[in-house]
């Protein structure tokens, strides 16, 4: 059973602090904790996270846990999105494990950043014998699936929504900071409403040193690709690529397909690779002007995500007067199954 464990913070207080202001607690060991005996009539959500020091691999995603595992005040709810419930205060979390050694630089840039409302910050971090437990705030769907259900957005809608994008991309880029593999479905929302959206994850992202945003890395999802990363042997700009990703992310949204699809990999290149896309008739004026401001072949010749948010798309789109239409293209629509792109990382080797 784990001991001692180092309680220095409560979650009482309805606003998660920053990540900064939590320091690590440790536990004993990493051998299997015993269950909670009052939350064990608790519903299964159909697969379970194993305990903590199983040696059965794979030790996250073992089938044959059958209950919920206690890790400090924690109760682990389910393997498939690693919720979390804090015993004392009944608050349902988000949990990521790392192994102990690598687990710092997961999070450096999470520690790095200043607290922002659109980035996702660590609540607390629970350090075992072998591995890391690092709880985020709850989360309620993510921006990929919530388009894939509404087919498309209004542009009213879309502009509240992707406002809060733009800030979390430009506060990173002000703090050095590049995302790199920048999509839909790394913003979730905050609250039921579905109004209030966040920056889910830092784990790919960059701390740059100054103003040089170089980078090398081609790791990416394709849909969201910029031709230089394509195109290129050498370094791009980090940034300029990030941008690009907003622009397919502001097409997505009000288009409800991707600008650049096919379901060969190097047909889809190509296509990125010449940067044309058409924008559908029910796209507005102001509208067109932002992502074609964004999609540029160019690097140089892109909006800045400082520069997006004194677009006066923003404004115009508060007066909505363009009605709603159906997609035409079909085979264009967001994928209905879940969109990993492990299996197209040979093309960015």
């Amino acid at each position: 059973m784990f001991a001692n464990v180092q309680r220095q913070n409560r979650l009482a207080a309805p606003r998660l602090a920053p990540c900064r202001s939590h320091h690590p607690k440790r536990l004993e060991s990493d051998e299997p904790p015993a269950k909670c005996a009052r939350l064990s009539e608790a519903p299964s959500d159909g697969g379970l996270l194993p305990s903590p020091g199983s040696p059965q691999p794979p030790a996250l995603h073992s089938p044959q846990h059958t209950g919920p595992t206690c890790i400090g005040s924690y109760l682990l709810l389910a393997t498939g999105d690693n919720r979390a419930l804090h015993l004392h205060t009944g608050q349902e979390l988000q949990c990521k494990v790392f192994p102990l050694k690598v687990y710092q630089n997961k999070i450096q840039p999470y520690i790095h950043l200043p607290w922002h409302r659109n980035i996702t910050g660590i609540v607390e971090v629970i350090q075992g014998e072998t591995k890391a437990y690092v709880f985020f705030e709850k989360e309620f769907g993510d921006m990929h699936s919530y388009v894939r259900s509404c087919k498309r957005l209004s542009e009213e809608q879309a502009a509240k929504l992707f406002k809060q994008i733009i800030s979390a991309v430009s506060h990173c880029h002000q703090s050095n900071i590049v995302l790199g593999d920048l999509k839909l479905r790394k913003f979730v929302f905050s609250d039921k409403e579905r109004t209030q959206l966040r920056l889910e994850s830092l784990e790919d992202a960059h701390i740059m040193t100054g103003e040089d945003d170089s980078l090398s890395d081609k790791h990416g999802c394709p849909a969201y690709v910029s031709p230089e990363i394509l195109n290129t042997t050498g370094t791009y700009s980090g940034r300029s690529a990030d941008v690009w990703s907003l622009g397919v992310m502001l097409f997505t949204l009000l288009v409800g397909r991707y600008p650049f699809h096919d379901s060969d990999p190097s047909s889809l290149f190509s296509k990125i690779r010449r940067g044309q896309f058409c924008i559908p008739d029910h796209v507005s004026p102001k509208a067109r002007c932002l992502i074609r401001s964004l999609l540029r072949r160019e690097p140089s010749e892109r909006l800045t995500a400082e520069e997006i948010l004194l677009h006066p798309w923003f404004e115009a789109a508060s007066y909505p007067c363009l009605a709603d239409q159906e997609p035409s293209n079909t085979d264009q629509l967001v994928p209905d199954v879940p969109q990993t792109c492990d299996d197209l990382d040979s093309f960015f080797c």
